[in-house]
């Protein structure tokens, strides 16, 4: 069953944790922390926040112990991360699930965080929001779609509704029409394909599963969609949604011709399972980033080019 966490306050304490990689300038956090205070938000940072060993923010037992940590403490009413990187996978046999059932809270984060939010969704049942993290921010980069998309998802149980463009002059593409009904799943395409043949593998089946990456070649990208495939991830979902996947074209000599493009691609295995799917939604690593309640029912139309979530992600 879905567990919902409480929403969010003004007045409300935001636990900061770095689960993956480390955050390059001190006053990038710093400005963040300012940021939420100024919304009227209190923060309290990880123990071992500031720790680095190498591409980590600290060992995988100190990331571990933050995430427990403040789930655990009764203090904290939101999790939110520093940023991605790399790294979440290793945590997931030291996370406490017990702790997070009995403690049902807001977690929000992206790109590598897709790990960490699979394994506590099939955990727990928890609804975790796939959204910006601390990092993100900071006046200089914070746009106002992404700030307005995240406060909605996480201090209102009203229903989300439809996630729209940030742009209008900017291209939704159908791959295969129709529409479905379920729970959306989801995250960076390399973190859910890397889920399989794991115990913390990802649930596709009846879901609507949505998809995102950037900075990859189109043929990375097959190779990931393929084993999703190959693993019947896109034959048990009811749809699918692609978010815009920023600078995935081919830009190396690989030895061999790159030529295929990345609708192309899509398109082929979404031909292959004949799923509703779409693409160019704000989702993941994009200048404006939607946040997603992962867990919560949500309806796809991708003849309308459509994905509404009809729930909110919090109580």
């Amino acid at each position: 069953m879905t567990l919902k966490p409480k929403a969010l306050h003004q007045g409300d304490t935001i636990g900061i944790i770095a689960p993956a990689s480390p955050f390059y300038y001190k006053s990038a956090l710093a400005r963040g922390v300012y940021e939420l205070e100024q919304w009227g938000y209190n923060v309290k940072l990880g123990k071992y926040i500031y720790e680095q060993m190498g591409y980590l923010a600290g060992s995988d037992e100190q990331r571990a112990h933050d995430v427990n940590e403040m789930f655990r403490d009764d203090e904290v009413d939101a999790i939110m991360v520093t940023g991605g990187g790399y790294g979440t996978a290793r945590l997931v046999d030291k996370i406490d699930y017990d702790v997070i059932k009995k403690n049902p809270k807001i977690i929000i984060g992206y790109s590598d965080i897709t790990t960490l939010h699979i394994a506590i969704h099939q955990f727990t049942g928890l609804t975790t929001f796939h959204g910006p993290g601390l990092l993100r921010l900071n006046r200089e980069e914070l746009t106002e779609y992404t700030k307005e998309q995240m406060l909605k998802a996480i201090t209102t149980n009203e229903t989300l509704g439809e996630i729209k463009r940030a742009d209008e002059r900017k291209w939704l593409h159908t791959f295969f029409p129709g529409e479905a009904r379920g729970e959306i799943v989801g995250g960076n395409l390399a973190l859910i394909s890397a889920s399989l043949g794991t115990e913390y593998e990802i649930d596709t089946k009846g879901k609507i599963l949505f998809i995102e990456e950037w900075n990859m070649e189109p043929w990375q990208i097959d190779h990931f969609m393929n084993h999703l495939y190959n693993a019947g991830k896109l034959h048990d979902a009811v749809g699918i949604v692609f978010g815009e996947c920023v600078n995935c074209i081919p830009f190396n000599n690989i030895g061999f011709e790159n030529s295929l493009t990345l609708e192309e691609i899509f398109e082929h295995f979404t031909q292959l399972v004949k799923k509703p799917a779409f693409y160019g939604l704000p989702l993941g690593h994009t200048n404006d980033l939607a946040t997603i309640p992962i867990g919560a029912k949500a309806y796809v139309n991708a003849t309308k080019r459509q994905l509404i979530i009809e729930e909110s992600g919090v109580l």
